[in-house]
């Protein structure tokens, strides 16, 4: 089908254009409809996706699905996806008419919101199928705009504070990324992505103000395009803005937040770091390894001191980020490998725990932990699905989170060992924070009076969470249908990443 990739793109804002021109009235029956315009796009975004999951050929390493027309100023509208980024396509696609229904019972300015989601979804599409540097960063940067009015609008009581922090954050990173775009143009004389891949850009050592620079102009791009995507990740030490975002932000925002929007940065080492800069990747890697492992440790013990559930989640998400950048930059078959399945499993389970805190939240209107307990008394399914969920967090072989820490794993014990030992602990640490705050919320004697009344989960809930369920199981069982399409696209990465390292760096590489 011709021009796939920009329906898919632009279907849900082409609804929410529908909306914001004839979307009158705020009405019951107005908001009614507006909720099924928005989760009917959302649907059939996905269906039009499944047709490009259909037609992919996994074998081919190269873009597929291009279009390519002029744009502005002598850049390219250029669009396409390869078996590293076709898969997130899909986890957006798929994701969010869950995030919709999840939002069914907002009654405040719903139709702003519906529209904010749906110029959301387009944007995130549009990260992972930009092959123009150009494109890619308007679709990076304005993807800040919906989630900064959907944190600031329908937040929490510090809405204001969080959002804006969210915002510079992320912006203050990308601006570097900017300067380095229009380096690299002038370098290269081009912003096609496909291009840029294949232009060794300069990396002879130099001195610049006294600093000897190992790497040259890769370690200086390398490192302006890696503020912007350690910030996206969240890295630590500059993670501490997610946190303030998922406690303020509305159910469904974190859900979009943690599930496709930390994505970004994961996709952007995969995309840019490692196939453009692989001298510079390669000097700086040991430093990326040691961030990781130090956001794996730091931020499960700051998980365990939490009081909010939310919270708690959010500095897990922290710590599974941590697994992949440290698969990403193993630059090895399996660490690359885990790393991308652990995003995608990261995905669906962090996007059904914060559902998880929603059910409850949406009852009881506090996300203290010491607020509850003995819930398995009134909600049996919600315990059940909780349990499930956590743990796949955990790691539980069977599920989806098992397989991607188990790869990242196997990829950095080849590299670091030291690394390794450390990264393990965080299986056990990510244990006893996910269990002690299943016991505190769901199990023991039902004791609190304001909790007798409660009630389970409605079918609405119920069937958010059944596709979600399904793709952990399935993605655990059999990780082949994830691993047999990014293979072949990931070995090609890795070939040409250790063909454009100096001789010495590649063969002791082949040597480990």
């Amino acid at each position: 089908m011709d021009n796939l990739l920009s329906i898919i793109t632009f279907i849900p804002a082409v609804a929410a254009g529908i909306l914001a021109l004839f979307g009158r009235g705020q009405d019951a029956a107005a908001q009614r409809n507006a909720k099924w315009l928005a989760l009917f796009a959302t649907s059939a975004t996905f269906l039009v996706s499944l047709f490009l999951l259909a037609g992919f050929d996994p074998a081919n390493t190269g873009f597929q699905f291009v279009e390519e027309y002029d744009w502005i100023m002598g850049l390219q509208y250029k669009m396409g996806v390869d078996g590293i980024s076709v898969l997130f396509v899909m986890l957006t696609t798929f994701l969010m008419p869950l995030v919709i229904a999840s939002a069914w019972h907002v009654e405040t300015r719903v139709k702003e919101s519906l529209i904010a989601f749906l110029l959301l979804e387009s944007l995130m599409i549009g990260v992972f199928c930009a092959l123009d540097l150009m494109l890619f960063y308007v679709f990076f940067e304005a993807g800040l705009i919906p989630m900064f009015l959907i944190i600031g609008i329908w937040g929490g009581k510090d809405r204001i504070y969080a959002s804006f922090k969210f915002f510079l954050y992320t912006f203050l990173g990308s601006v570097l990324m900017l300067v380095a775009m229009i380096v690299m143009y002038m370098l290269a004389g081009t912003t096609d992505i496909p291009t840029l891949m294949a232009f060794d850009f300069p990396h002879s050592d130099l001195s610049l103000l006294g600093l000897h620079i190992a790497g040259g102009v890769q370690t200086l791009l390398f490192l302006a395009f890696f503020a912007s995507f350690a910030v996206k990740m969240p890295m630590w030490p500059v993670h501490t803005w997610l946190p303030d975002a998922h406690v303020q932000a509305p159910t469904a925002g974190s859900v979009v937040l943690a599930a496709i929007l930390l994505k970004m940065g994961g996709y952007g080492f995969l995309r840019f770091s490692l196939p453009m800069f692989p001298v510079a990747s390669d000097i700086l890697s040991p430093l990326v390894f040691w961030m990781s492992a130090i956001a794996i440790v730091y931020t499960s013990l700051v998980a365990l001191a939490q009081s909010d559930m939310k919270k708690l989640i959010a500095y897990s998400s922290v710590a599974h980020m941590g697994y992949v950048t440290m698969g990403i930059f193993t630059a090895n078959q399996q660490g690359i490998d885990g790393a991308i399945f652990q995003m995608l499993s990261h995905g669906f389970i962090s996007g059904a725990l914060f559902l998880c805190v929603g059910v409850i939240y949406d009852r009881m209107h506090t996300r203290e932990i010491d607020a509850y307990g003995g819930l398995v008394n009134r909600m049996p399914a919600y315990a059940l699905v909780f349990m499930f969920f956590t743990m796949a967090n955990v790691g539980l072989p069977g599920t989806s989170g098992f397989v991607g820490e188990f790869l990242t794993l196997m990829g950095i014990f080849q590299v670091n060992t030291w690394v390794a030992a450390v990264a393990t602990s965080g299986v056990i640490l990510s244990a006893a924070y996910a269990l002690w705050l299943y016991r505190r919320v769901v199990m023991g004697e039902l004791v609190k009076e304001a909790l007798r009344s409660i009630t389970d989960m409605s079918r609405r809930e119920r069937a958010i969470f059944a596709p979600l369920i399904a793709a952990t199981l399935i993605l655990g069982v059999y990780p082949s249908l994830v691993t047999d399409i990014i293979g072949p696209s990931v070995k090609a990465l890795i070939t040409d990443y250790h063909a454009a390292l100096p001789a010495t760096d590649a063969t002791q590489v082949a040597l480990n």
